[in-house]
């Protein structure tokens, strides 16, 4: 069920369908939807108090960003990705996640490095925990923290929807990734920020998109 007393308080504040949307789109993006999880319009502007236009318009935006899907009856889902997908959008991740994290290491400072260090604190703790929501969530807090370094909103937004398609199958998958290894790749992309290494960085973070997501297609 969509609870909107979880989204975030900072999350941006505008017309009612874009306060929908976003957060809407968050909690798909961190797995709190699963996926086959039935919804419609009406059920989805009850969730959050509202109307049902702005309602069907989230749902409208998120379907063209292959978030969701609606059938001719009204049901709103979110897609299990095939093996072939993942495979596909871990490919997208390799090669644009590097990237960006290339363009952001000489913006690095010690202070987003410390955060990066905080973040990654909150993921070892979700791992002890198993819980899978608030993993995927801290994950891809620390990716967006280095990444908004980069300066490239573009080529950010692409992978900010790739996450998204990804994020209810991630969550309903991710007992069979048993033993996570982000923690173990974020500490070694740290260690390269500290350093000023590029490459190892980059390294670490193809490793990071990928190696999980190998686990998820077999």
């Amino acid at each position: 069920m969509i609870n909107p007393e979880r989204i975030p308080s900072t999350e941006p504040t505008g017309p009612t369908h874009e306060r929908v949307f976003r957060a809407l789109r968050a909690q798909i993006m961190h797995g709190e939807i699963i996926p086959g999880q039935a919804m419609t319009i009406r059920g989805i502007a009850g969730e959050f108090d509202v109307s049902m236009t702005p309602a069907r318009e989230a749902v409208r935006r998120l379907t063209a960003e292959g978030a969701l899907s609606m059938s001719k009856t009204g049901r709103v889902t979110a897609p299990l990705l095939s093996t072939e997908r993942i495979e596909e959008l871990a490919s997208i991740r390799a090669l644009l996640e590097p990237e960006l994290a290339s363009r952001a290491q000489p913006r690095a400072h010690m202070a987003l490095i410390e955060r990066l260090h905080n973040i990654n604190t909150t993921v070892e703790e979700a791992i002890v925990k198993k819980d899978a929501v608030g993993y995927i969530r801290a994950n891809l807090e620390f990716h967006r923290t280095l990444y908004l370094r980069a300066q490239a909103p573009a080529m950010l937004a692409m992978v900010e929807t790739v996450w998204l398609q990804m994020g209810p199958t991630m969550s309903a998958l991710y007992a069979r990734l048993q033993r996570p290894n982000a923690a173990g790749n974020h500490r070694t992309a740290i260690a390269a920020l500290r350093a000023g290494d590029e490459p190892g960085l980059k390294l670490a973070i193809r490793a990071d998109v990928t190696q999980g997501l190998r686990m998820l297609g077999t």
